[in-house]
């Protein structure tokens, strides 16, 4: 009989113990925003499924309940400059798992120093730096998005061809600076 019970015991279901993982995927660049009121997307994953999601208290509808993978999104609406949104998700078996997200609202434009310009030839290359208060999350030169790494103070250098070099930067509220290096 004692073999029996154990036996049995190994068969008995396994409890879930992992609480759900919330990931934001836009804005891009992470919480900040040139607008007061933005779209905020993510997913929330399981290994047993996804029952319910909640933002600021208010429930978020899902696709389907209990499915592992669910999608979401909903739009801030923010008093004054910045607020933090919580984020509250509950898995099928009750695990629960909480993100606090801090949004805040950048209208400063980042800018842009050319401290090198010459050409060669049809070909002209451009050197320079491009700041932000925040973060500068792209630089594009006549079209073309340079690979950089994302900080407050980015060096850039590329090369094009035509009179000028047409060069915009963009910081991770979405706010844009252009210019022309000639």
């Amino acid at each position: 009989m004692l073999g029996l019970s154990v036996l049995l015991a190994g068969c008995s279901p396994r409890q879930d113990t992992f609480k759900p993982l919330i990931v934001i995927t836009s804005p891009d660049g992470g919480s900040a925003s040139a607008a007061r009121s933005f779209l905020v997307k993510g997913y929330v994953v399981d290994d047993q499924g996804v029952r319910s999601l909640e933002v600021q208290k208010v429930a978020v509808k899902l696709d389907t309940p209990g499915e592992k993978i669910q999608p979401f999104s909903f739009r801030t609406l923010i008093q004054g400059q910045k607020a933090d949104y919580v984020i509250k998700a509950t898995d099928t078996s009750g695990n629960v798992a909480v993100l606090t997200l801090p949004v805040r609202v950048d209208t400063v434009k980042p800018s842009v120093k050319v401290t090198k310009l010459e050409r060669d030839g049809q070909t002209l290359r451009v050197t320079g730096v491009a700041t932000d208060d925040q973060k500068v999350a792209q630089v594009i030169v006549d079209g073309s998005r340079l690979n950089i790494t994302p900080g407050t103070r980015v060096e850039f250098y590329a090369e094009t061809t035509g009179q000028f070099a047409e060069i915009e930067v963009r910081d991770a509220a979405g706010n844009t600076f252009k210019t022309k290096a000639r």
